[in-house]
């Protein structure tokens, strides 16, 4: 079984993945949770994919141009050499404003020689549910469904139409393009303007990691991570997704497999505070912003995920004709987990909310608005707090007193009241205070294991868990803490294997997870170095990078024994993870040039 060796390529309106050997296996348009248009990823027969086959090839390689989300793919062939560079376009126009189509763009550079080569053009529009029809005119090939949901979608290129459309070998022998849009397009499209639009894409995202705060040491595994969370944000409503895919098993062949396509509070409450720390604040902005709009009503109880739109049901249903990656079915689409109850999304929120507060100004009526978020989700941890929830890994069966959720109740309310410190709202302190003293004290008193001399998973019980890592970054407990220290390294005595981490290991409603889940082996690196043990941090952190894909990308999961990608791809939990890991590792360490940026800011 081959690793996840795929390249994202994006503009915040949606996104596609590459394969190394260049074929455009998924990509839903016009945005990230629309149908997809190519789904080979998810059915090797039936998904369809836009593929490139050269006639005598040699090799393949692939890699990112530096510091952008440019993605180029070389193809060695034994009558020449040509690469492919893949976008979407992301720019501003002459007037200052945004575009971001909904377009991938392919362009064709011949290096060496005559290369010959077919194009594979096979759309699958609407998840393939039916039968896509392919016609020509003299601007563009047109796809098109004739049964069920109307989708439609155009190519545009300087390749002939008649070659495309019969996989006809073609010679190249200069620069040419595929350009697949969702809309028509509106001005005539030829290679002088599709290479104008990849030069201001390219100085788009080298112009966005010249933002990026650089540290001592892994900048390049850090800017990566960035571009790639980047890809990740929703630029129209702000929403930020858990990552870009659907389905993608946790383990091979069986049915942990669920659309990540969607706003959790949680993970995309972590993406921003770590892009904030790095310098993009706008990503921030923008998804409180995003909050705002979804909480509308005062008493309306907050969901632990939204659709990418603001949509608040997401209805879970199964593709039964598509039969999922590595034959690992069911592809699911929707995700029943919005239902549930998980108190830590409470403290995770409040914390982003907090740090802009303490770090930028807002207008009055912005300010007010999150004003009033603080002050509900305060009511929402009062009547929540002491009750069981489903955790922060969505335990399907009986809700439990998780340890991770009461501390992240205890840090919702420790930053509402730095947040009325902040706002001069004194009022509103000492009662919060109270509850915050109540919170920590049940903590102590309940979630301790004497057997084994650590925070446990939940009330009652001896399981660990790595989320219970976590406290310490909360700011719950000081990495110095005999206790803390303790918790640590009996969570990697249970847990650990192999050099990775299980979420934990007592059987959940599925049986017990048989893959890695790729960010808790960051929070161990984190945790071991905060407590001291720093050889064995940055060697686990070194090994870790190793496991990454050709691009530096990681998915959700990793094969125990294989190191093989598993889970939804690629994650954000996994490389917000890696970059709050570097920079702990980097003891928050920046470089010289980075000084100097910040004074001239």
């Amino acid at each position: 079984m081959e690793n996840l060796n795929y390249g994202i390529i994006g503009n915040c309106k949606s996104a596609a993945l590459v394969s190394e050997k260049g074929s455009i296996d998924w990509l839903c348009l016009p945005k990230f949770d629309a149908p997809s248009v190519f789904a080979k990823l998810l059915d090797v027969n039936k998904g369809g994919s836009q593929s490139i086959v050269p006639e005598k090839l040699l090799s393949t390689s692939q890699k990112y141009i530096e510091r952008t989300n440019l993605l180029s793919t070389r193809f060695v062939c034994e009558d020449g050499v040509f690469e492919v560079i893949d976008f979407m376009p992301r720019y501003k126009n002459n007037n200052s404003t945004r575009y971001s189509p909904p377009d991938v763009v392919r362009v064709f550079n011949r290096i060496s020689g005559a290369p010959t080569l077919r194009i594979t053009y096979d759309p699958k529009l609407e998840y393939a549910l039916h039968q896509t029809h392919l016609s020509a005119n003299k601007k563009y090939i047109k796809a098109a469904t004739k049964e069920g949901p109307y989708d439609s979608l155009y190519l545009y290129t300087d390749f002939d139409h008649s070659d495309i459309l019969n996989q006809n070998v073609v010679t190249l022998t200069e620069s040419r393009f595929l350009l697949i849009s969702y809309n028509q397009k509106l001005l005539k499209q030829d290679i002088h303007r599709v290479k104008l639009k990849m030069e201001r894409t390219k100085v788009y995202w080298l112009n966005w990691s010249e933002q990026t705060t650089t540290f001592s040491t892994y900048n390049e595994e850090i800017n990566r991570s960035a571009l790639t969370l980047k890809l990740l944000s929703y630029e129209k409503t702000g929403a930020v997704l858990a990552a870009l895919t659907t389905s993608l098993p946790e383990t091979i062949g069986e049915v942990r497999n669920w659309d990540y396509r969607f706003c959790w509070i949680r993970d995309g409450s972590m993406v921003v505070k770590i892009l904030t720390q790095l310098g993009h604040s706008t990503v921030a902005k923008n998804y409180l912003r995003f909050i705002v709009d979804v909480l509308p009503e005062k008493d309306e109880m907050m969901q632990i995920m939204y659709g990418i739109s603001g949509e608040k049901k997401l209805t879970e249903y199964e593709l039964p004709h598509l039969s999922g990656y590595a034959n690992s079915s069911p592809v699911r689409i929707g995700n029943a987990a919005y239902k549930q109850k998980q108190n830590d999304i409470y403290g995770i929120l409040m914390d982003v909310i907090y740090q802009h507060f303490s770090m930028f100004s807002g207008t009055l009526g912005y300010s007010e608005d999150l004003w009033t978020i603080v002050r509900n989700v305060v009511k929402m941890v009062e009547q929540n707090w002491h009750l069981p929830d489903k955790g922060i890994w969505e335990i399907r069966n009986e809700g439990r007193h998780f340890t991770f959720s009461k501390v992240l109740c205890w840090v919702a309310i420790d930053r509402a009241q730095k947040i009325a410190t902040l706002l001069k709202q004194d009022d509103y302190i000492e009662k919060w205070k109270t509850l915050e003293d109540e919170i920590r004290a049940d903590i102590e008193l309940n979630a301790w294991s004497e057997a084994k001399q650590a925070y446990a998973q939940a009330y009652g019980t001896d399981d660990l868990d790595a989320a219970v890592l976590l406290m310490e970054s909360y700011g719950f407990i000081e990495a110095s803490d005999p206790r803390f220290k303790s918790t640590v390294l009996s969570i990697q005595k249970d847990l650990e294997h192999n050099g990775l981490m299980y979420r934990y290991i007592n059987k959940d409603d599925f049986g017990l997870p048989k893959s890695a889940f790729t960010i808790c082996s960051f929070w161990l690196v984190n945790a071991l170095y905060k407590i001291g043990e720093k050889e064995a941090a940055i060697e686990r952190f070194e090994n870790l990078l190793t496991y990454n894909n050709h691009l530096g990308l990681f998915s959700e999961d990793l094969d125990f024994e294989t190191k093989q990608q598993l889970g939804n791809f690629p994650q954000a939990y996994s490389h917000l993870a890696l970059i709050e890991t570097a920079i702990t590792i980097s003891e928050g360490e920046i470089t010289k040039e980075e000084k100097i940026l910040d004074a001239i800011r």
